[in-house]
């Protein structure tokens, strides 16, 4: 693992194309890895999306569960907390897991599981059952997030890995704005277990592509050896590597305040603002797109231009000043603000994400090239529970204020940069 006080060279380069590493035995090299990149892209793409689209798509369901299960609405409301919670934990699981035995085992493992949990929740008879299975559908999810991450890893170095992480957000930035929308439609021909058939579907066809487009690509020398122990002095070691601390941090509270709006929107732009739901659907598509424009600026344009901290600081000082923004207009210092000004708040900040994401991400993951799963599953890890945390703070006041959802978006964008600058501290390590 790199030294925490060490110039990490990678970041200074210039821009270079994205070669992959060096193939080990039984390894595809170079010129397969390329031939493939598209299609890799895209399967690594559909992993990352799959979390979203396992949670979302759902979300138009929950009515009708409650009344096919006979359950009151805060049991049902646990099938997401569970799913949201195996996605959290499952990284912790499968990420050493990688990092021991390589990533398609456990990755064509977990996808497996994954189909078999979801095609159960299909045909779940009781909130109880669901609920179990909404839980082992999260954990074996969280085999695609953490794996996807590790991959780019192997593959790519420096300002090219941030380009792929970019890429990436391309197509998981789409997933939580269409699922919904699929999720809609699926119920306006079947009922509620429709859903979970077409995500069974959906699992099954990652996983077939998994097996036939994703080769290995951890070779075994650089496998980690050790069963928990190893994996927790792993852990231990990354978590004690002071500028990996702080990248993951810094993109866990960044996450924290996206994950505050995504809580609080709903309830703020319709219930205080007025907006029906089809203008809140608009609003939220809108502000997915400008996430997703911004990351591919950052990778088509700043990244090799402009160094990884640069950006990344740009996008930690605009969201803090986007959260200040909607904690003076919700708190009614300037009069009493409109939907405009709110909505046009909530898209500089939502936008702002395209830097802070992929960097973070990228950066944290320079700082461990021979523990890339531990290193993934940490990351994703903090990332779900700090979002999963700030979620009932949002409403804290009622659901007749925006006051509250400003200042956890305001808290937390404090933190994600004092986070960086404390303890990333980059004008140490690049003069």
């Amino acid at each position: 693992m790199t030294d925490p006080g060490q110039d990490t060279a990678e970041q200074q380069q210039p821009a270079r194309p994205a070669e992959p590493r060096p193939a080990g035995p039984g390894i595809p090299g170079a010129r397969a890895a390329r031939a493939t990149g598209l299609i890799v892209t895209l399967v690594l793409g559909g992993l990352t999306a799959l979390p979203p689209l396992s949670m979302d798509m759902y979300l138009p369901a929950l009515p009708e569960v409650t009344g096919a299960l006979h359950s009151p609405a805060a049991t049902v409301q646990l099938t997401l907390t569970a799913c949201l919670l195996g996605m959290a934990l499952g990284q912790l699981v499968v990420g050493p897991m990688s990092d021991k035995w390589g990533r398609r085992r456990p990755l064509l493992a977990g996808m497996a599981v994954y189909v078999v949990a979801t095609a159960v929740c299909a045909l779940a008879p009781t909130a109880g059952l669901l609920i179990g299975f909404r839980l082992v559908q999260g954990l074996a999810g969280a085999a695609g997030i953490v794996i996807a991450r590790a991959v780019v890893r192997d593959l790519y170095d420096g300002v090219a890995m941030a380009r792929f992480f970019s890429t990436l957000m391309l197509i998981s930035g789409v997933a939580p704005v269409v699922a919904p929308l699929i999720g809609g439609q699926i119920l306006r021909l079947t009922d509620w277990r429709g859903v979970f058939v077409v995500l069974t579907a959906v699992g099954l066809l990652l996983t077939l592509a998994v097996w036939r487009f994703l080769h290995e690509t951890l070779p075994p020398e650089r496998r980690q050896a050790g069963g928990l122990g190893a994996a927790l002095r792993t852990m231990g070691s990354l978590l004690a590597d002071r500028v990996f601390t702080g990248y993951m941090l810094a993109g866990g509270f960044a996450f924290a305040a996206l994950f505050a709006y995504i809580s609080a929107s709903p309830f703020v732009v319709q219930d205080i603002y007025g907006a029906s739901p089809q203008t809140f659907s608009l609003l939220f598509g809108l502000n997915s797109v400008g996430l997703v424009l911004v990351g591919q600026i950052n990778g088509k344009l700043l990244v090799g231009r402009v160094s990884l901290d640069k950006a990344l600081a740009v996008g930690l000082a605009v969201i803090a000043l986007a959260a200040v923004a909607l904690l003076l207009m919700a708190s009614g210092v300037f009069g009493k603000a409109g939907l405009a000004p709110i909505a046009a708040g909530l898209f500089v900040l939502m936008s702002a994400m395209g830097l802070a994401m992929p960097n973070t991400n990228a950066q944290a993951l320079m700082r461990s090239r021979d523990a890339a799963g531990s290193a993934s599953a940490l990351l994703g890890t903090s990332t779900f529970l700090l979002g999963a945390l700030v979620s009932p703070l949002v409403g804290i006041a009622g659901e007749g204020t925006a006051v509250p959802m400003a200042v956890v978006q305001l808290v937390c964008a404090v933190a994600s940069a004092a986070c960086f600058l404390g303890l990333c501290r980059p004008w140490q390590r690049h003069g």
